[in-house]
């Protein structure tokens, strides 16, 4: 560790800009985002799976209320999203006397309350879309085996919608990873947050905003090399065959 500084502080000798300390800052800020964006991503996956489920119910006082909880946080700006949930959680009655008040004064948890329920909005109807587009022969194939509706949504359905999202929820990944970027304004110290310091600081905007979008870029082809993968190998089956 000792050398890695000495290598790093002999690289950065004479820049006036990057120095050993503001690349902490950027530092701190990729671990934020990259908190920010994994627990926000890992939770709405979490919800969006039977809200998806829920929202292809025949009975319509169950998908309806799924359906307008999407609609509305699909409809409407993930930064108006932020602000009402930031500054208006102090406007609740009993919310500074409850237990829950050391962590909501926090921005960071209000930020991941915000994207949590933007990106479980956006991967409920990834999903629905995906189990819609279930096979009436696979279906049919599991009755005639003797499967439950229940047992049929795990083995059958549940793992093919899966497969089939892959595409649509990796763009959803990246998306949210772009999104990160407005949690600064609630004064979070993400990418962009150490970018405005370091520009606020030596007012240099194109080397610290550039070098935060190189971070980015850098996140961006990461994510993308990994769902390419994962595409590769769980949808192998859909791709023709060669000599054909």
């Amino acid at each position: 560790m000792e050398q890695l500084n000495q290598w790093l502080a002999s690289l950065l000798e004479g820049n006036v800009i990057f120095t050993p300390q503001t690349l902490a800052y950027y530092w701190g800020g990729l671990v934020t985002t990259a908190q920010l964006v994994f627990v926000s991503l890992l939770i709405g996956l979490v919800l969006a799976v039977p809200l998806a489920i829920l929202r292809g119910s025949k009975h319509r006082w169950i998908k309806l209320p799924v359906y307008f909880y999407t609609y509305v946080f699909r409809g409407t700006p993930l930064l108006v999203q932020l602000y009402i949930i930031y500054y208006g959680v102090v406007f609740v009655d009993g919310i500074q006397e409850s237990f829950l008040w050391p962590v909501l004064k926090e921005a960071f948890y209000p930020a991941l309350i915000a994207f949590t329920l933007n990106t479980a909005a956006y991967t409920t109807e990834i999903f629905h879309g995906a189990i819609k587009a279930t096979s009436r022969g696979e279906i049919e194939a599991a009755r005639a085996y003797g499967m439950s509706s229940g047992l049929t949504m795990r083995r059958i359905i549940l793992p093919s919608a899966f497969r089939r999202a892959l595409p649509a929820y990796g763009n959803e990944v990246i998306f949210m990873l772009h999104a990160s970027a407005i949690a600064s304004v609630v004064t979070l110290m993400d990418i962009t947050g150490a970018a405005r310091f370091v520009y606020a600081r030596y007012y240099a905007p194109f080397e610290a905003f550039i070098f935060a979008a190189l971070i980015y870029l850098c996140l961006t082809f990461m994510i993308l090399y990994l769902f390419r993968y994962l595409e590769k190998r769980l949808l192998a089956h859909l791709k023709p065959l060669s000599g054909n």
